[in-house]
């Protein structure tokens, strides 16, 4: 599964690389507009993605751990905040990326 999550990001991360560059000339071709719509949407959409899987997982082994010991759950539940609090942080990073890359676009039609 991660060799074929990584293969996928890869070809993506190729494919759309060229259409990002301007033609000769100082024209932009509308594929390069299109690939960096397309690359955004994705940067975003495997962020939340991803996010989202980490999340759950942190969530749900800090749960089994206080379901295990509820004593304990002071001490977990701290550290789990502050999880969730840096993945959601790499989330928001992705969202700022893929922000940059329609300013980009807009510069690129204006």
């Amino acid at each position: 599964m991660k060799k074929t999550l990584t293969g996928l990001v890869t070809f993506i991360f190729t494919l759309f690389c060229g259409l990002a560059q301007a033609a000769e000339g100082g024209t932009v071709p509308e594929r390069a507009i299109v690939g960096l719509a397309i690359g955004a949407g994705i940067a975003i959409g495997l962020a939340a993605f991803g996010g989202a899987l980490g999340q759950g997982k942190a969530s749900a082994s800090a749960l089994e751990g206080i379901a295990r010991n509820p004593g304990a759950a002071n001490k977990v539940q701290t550290p789990m905040i502050i999880g969730l609090a840096l993945i959601e942080s790499l989330v928001i990073y992705a969202l700022v990326i893929a922000f940059l890359l329609q300013g980009k676009i807009d510069t690129l039609l204006h």
